[in-house]
């Protein structure tokens, strides 16, 4: 039996859970977890580096390389195919609540 993952820590639920190409004939839909979509955010858009994001994640170094490049795969298949991208699902936790934590469960879907 595998170990349960860890949570791992996110700023905010995504305000948009969705991208759809438009002009083209959309050929599927992807999925990505809210977790690969935040450290997009914190190494893309933040700019942070890798080990100042798996610390506001409370991930080792590894597993946010692992998260972020898994995170980029999706996009890039997203964007290259035409595939519709959702977001949502994944093993995580909203950081910064007043010390709060509040556990969001359900799984993500991965790559279909």
């Amino acid at each position: 039996m595998p170990r349960p993952k860890k949570p791992r820590f996110v700023s905010a639920y995504p305000a948009i859970a969705a991208f759809v190409p438009q002009g083209v004939t959309v050929t599927g839909e992807i999925f990505m977890s809210v977790e690969e979509l935040e450290s997009i955010r914190l190494s893309d858009f933040e700019h942070l580096d890798q080990e100042r994001a798996a610390n506001m994640m409370e991930v080792s170094r590894h597993t946010y390389g692992r998260i972020l490049a898994n995170g980029r795969s999706i996009v890039a298949e997203a964007l290259v195919t035409g595939k519709a991208l959702k977001i949502g699902g994944g093993a995580y936790e909203f950081r910064g609540m007043g010390g709060r934590r509040r556990r969001r469960g359900g799984r993500g879907h991965g790559r279909r």
